[in-house]
């Protein structure tokens, strides 16, 4: 496959939760295509398609979306290159905070049944709290768990392709085939990111640059679980989970409304755009190995 760079890495509750797994994402390969019909083959070749998503979904990263991708005629194949391109790094993006998860609540469970933490377990709680930004002793502070639980959650896959797509026009605009960001995320450190060629006079923020698209789709899932704007959207989610049920990308669709300045209008369209593209059928998927 000519022109396709590939490298393999190596790399309060009643019951107590099963230990946490390894974090980790070992055979992930990392592909840079020269173009959508490159991209289309490698799909092809490892037997992934929209149609048997039930055999598992490759752990796969695209570096960047392909730059030839607004010359694809068929606004079906088009979408399906997009959902295939982003779906793998949006499980590994969740599977990453599943683990996450798993630990607190394995601690948190192991504490209120007498056991405490390693000194490891110390240092590894110590890191995630900090990553999202929840200060205080979740073991002796029910406040402290509950908000730090609230934060440290996945997002369904229909959310964050809606977004994805709506926020980056398919994977078509300037801000994501330059600079990797599918959603549109602001940086206030000059020179860190692009400026929009209709930022007003006065205004310091740029559109953040990004290293890879996986690194957008990290960094707006971090963004959604810690900024005080998307409160709303986390407190949907957690009372999804103490009524057992299911997280659904509609759902939490309401909890965004100051994600954009169309308020309401956004959230509906989001909505649409989930139901329209069938998107909750990527709701129960499990990645697999190349």
């Amino acid at each position: 496959m000519a022109g396709l760079m590939v490298l393999v890495l190596l790399g309060c509750q009643d019951s107590g939760p099963p230990p946490p797994t390894n974090g980790g994402q070992p055979d992930v390969v990392v592909v840079a295509p020269d173009g959508h019909a490159e991209l289309s083959r490698l799909f092809a070749l490892n037997d992934y398609d929209l149609d048997n998503l039930d055999q598992g979904v490759p752990k796969l990263i695209v570096t960047s979306l392909p730059q030839d991708l607004d010359r694809v005629s068929q606004v079906n194949e088009r979408k399906r290159i997009f959902f295939l391109t982003l779906l793998p790094m949006i499980l590994m993006g969740n599977e990453e905070i599943q683990s996450e998860r798993d630990l607190v609540e394995f601690l948190i469970s192991g504490f209120d049944k007498g056991r405490l933490p390693t000194e490891e377990e110390a240092e590894r709680l110590a890191e995630i709290q900090d990553k999202y930004r929840v200060a205080g002793d979740p073991f002796s502070d029910c406040e402290v768990r509950t908000r730090l639980l609230k934060r440290v959650d996945v997002l369904p896959p229909s959310l964050v392709l809606a977004q994805a797509a709506n926020e980056s026009g398919w994977g078509t605009s300037r801000f994501a085939q330059v600079a990797n960001n599918l959603f549109g995320e602001w940086t206030f450190t000059p020179g860190t990111g692009i400026v929009p060629t209709d930022r007003p006079a006065g205004e310091i923020y740029e559109v953040r640059s990004f290293p890879t698209i996986y690194d957008s789709l990290r960094s707006y899932m971090l963004n959604l679980n810690t900024h005080r704007a998307y409160a709303p959207l986390r407190e949907k989610r957690h009372q999804a989970r103490l009524e057992n049920r299911p997280l659904k990308g509609v759902d939490l669709a309401q909890g965004l409304q100051a994600y954009s300045i169309r308020g309401e209008e956004y959230v509906e369209e989001i909505a649409a755009m989930i139901r329209h593209n069938q998107l909750t059928r990527f709701s129960y998927l499990n990645l697999r190995g190349l």
